[in-house]
C-alpha cells in the first residue's frame, strides 16, 4: 500500500488511518465529499419508498390490517424497484462521478449542477443512469430485506395487540437490525453498483461482465470491501429513518383520527 492510500478492506486501523489521510489531503470536508447529491436525493428516495410501500403494503394487509413478514419483503422489493428507477440509479450516478472526479489530478466539476449539465451534455440523460440493472437488484434486495426484518420484529414486539405502541428506542434498535442484515445481505450488489456508475463504468460491458471481472481480478473478497463502515452508516441511518417514518405515522393517524 503506498504512502498516501487508504484501503477499506483490511480492518478498522487502516479505517481509521484512511479517514486521517482524507482530512490530511482535503481538510475534513474531504469527508463529505459527494453530500450535495446525496441530500438532493435523500427526501424523495424517502418519499417514493415509503410512499409505495405503504401502497403495496395496503392491498396485502390482511382483514385485521396486519402485515406478515412474507408479504412485507415483496412489499419492500416493490418500493426498492421504485426508487431506484425514480430516484436512486440518477443520484448514485451522480455522487460517485463527484467522488471519483474530485480525488483526479484535475477536477472538472464545479457543483452539484455544474456537474449535472456536464454529464448530460457529454453522455445525455442516458448518462445519469449508468448501472440501473445493479442499482435495482441492489435497492430491491435492499429494501425486501429491511422490511422483512423490520415487520417480524414488529409483529413479534406488538404480539395480539396491534394498538400498542413502539417506543422511539425499540424502532431504533429494530431498525438499527435491519440496516445490519441488508448490508451483509447485499454487500456485493452495492460494490458492483458502485463500479457501474464511476468513471471507469466504460470498462465494463454489463453488470454481469463487472461482477464476473471483478472475481477474476480481485477475488471474492473484492465484493465486500467497504463493509465495516457502510455497516455503521447503514445502521444508522435506517434506524433514523424507521423512528421519524413511524413517529410521523402516529402522529398522522392522531390527526386523521381528530378529524
Amino acid at each position: 500500500m503506498s504512502k498516501r492510500s487508504c484501503s477499506w478492506t483490511r480492518g478498522p486501523t487502516l479505517h481509521g488511518h484512511c479517514v486521517r489521510l482524507t482530512v490530511q489531503d482535503h481538510g475534513f470536508r474531504g469527508l463529505y465529499r459527494g453530500l450535495s447529491s446525496l441530500l438532493y436525493g435523500s427526501i424523495p428516495k424517502s418519499a417514493v419508498r415509503f410512499g409505495v410501500f405503504e401502497f403495496l403494503s395496503s392491498y396485502a394487509k390482511d382483514s385485521n390490517g396486519k402485515l406478515d413478514s412474507k408479504k412485507s419483503l415483496f412489499c419492500g422489493l416493490g418500493a426498492g424497484v421504485a426508487e431506484a428507477i425514480v430516484v436512486v440509479c440518477p443520484m448514485e450516478t451522480i455522487k460517485v462521478k463527484f467522488i471519483h472526479d474530485q480525488g483526479s489530478p484535475s477536477p472538472k466539476y464545479r457543483g452539484f449542477f455544474h456537474g449535472v449539465r456536464e454529464i448530460v451534455q457529454e453522455q445525455g440523460l442516458r448518462g445519469t443512469y449508468q448501472g440501473l440493472t445493479a442499482t435495482v437488484l441492489k435497492q430491491g434486495s435492499n429494501q425486501a430485506i429491511r422490511f422483512f426484518v423490520m415487520t417480524s420484529f414488529r409483529n413479534w414486539y406488538l404480539g395480539d395487540n396491534p394498538r400498542r405502541e413502539m417506543n422511539p428506542f425499540v424502532t431504533a434498535v429494530f431498525g438499527a437490525t435491519a440496516g445490519a442484515a441488508s448490508v451483509f445481505g447485499n454487500t456485493p450488489l452495492d460494490v458492483i453498483k458502485t463500479r457501474m456508475q464511476g468513471l471507469d463504468a466504460h470498462k465494463y460491458k454489463s453488470t454481469l461482465d463487472c461482477a464476473y471481472q471483478i472475481l477474476k481480478n480481485e477475488g471474492p473478497t473484492a465484493f465486500y470491501k467497504g463493509t465495516v463502515p457502510r455497516l455503521g452508516r447503514v445502521c444508522l441511518d435506517v434506524a433514523i429513518v424507521f423512528v421519524i417514518y413511524e413517529e410521523v405515522v402516529k402522529l398522522l393517524n392522531k390527526v386523521w383520527k381528530t378529524v
